[in-house]
């Protein structure tokens, strides 16, 4: 693992883990700055909590969770596309700039709004990077390419061989029939 991953993951997941842990402890202090995300999600997604406080806390433990297993390296690439889920209702909750009417606070939001969305595509590349590693998909496919042409090599040799194997055959099958006085 290169010195980049070993020192850029936590560095990445920090945010998560210290954000999380803050909604588990105090959900209150979110909570209504998260009402206008939670409440439409809630009515559509019948399987997520009523209370925004639980939802808040659900989104603070995936954060730290997955903030966790992404500063650890373990199972980086789904840690890190868990953040990127619990971060597009954060940032959308947090940091409404576009209702912000004072121009420091409407600055001050733009502000968070655009470093999350920073912090969104850092998780995207997370998501992305094999670790120097191939993905499944890639392996599949080598695998694929590699039974493809073998197959082929054995056609050809096949084709190659069968003629004048079928040759010999007729050439074996008149001489015993010479011999036998046919």
């Amino acid at each position: 693992m290169s010195l980049l991953r070993v020192a850029g993951r936590p560095m990445l997941a920090s945010m998560f883990v210290v954000g999380g842990l803050n909604s588990l402890r105090s959900p209150g202090d979110v909570a209504p700055l998260a009402e206008p995300v939670v409440r439409p999600l809630a009515d559509r997604v019948s399987v997520l909590p009523d209370s925004t406080e639980q939802l808040v806390r659900l989104n603070g433990a995936a954060q730290v969770v997955g903030g966790v297993l992404l500063g650890l390296g373990r199972f980086p690439r789904l840690s890190a596309l868990a953040l990127a889920a619990t971060l597009v209702p954060t940032t959308l909750a947090g940091h409404r700039f576009w209702e912000a009417r004072e121009g420091a606070d409407r600055t001050q939001q733009a502000i968070h709004f655009m470093k999350n969305v920073s912090m969104l595509g850092g998780l995207l590349i997370a998501a992305d990077d094999t670790g120097a590693a191939p993905s499944l998909l890639w392996r599949g496919r080598h695998a694929a390419r590699g039974v493809r042409r073998d197959a082929g090599l054995v056609r050809r040799s096949v084709r190659a061989t069968a003629r004048p194997a079928a040759a010999a055959g007729g050439l074996k099958a008149r001489l015993g029939a010479c011999r036998s006085g046919r």
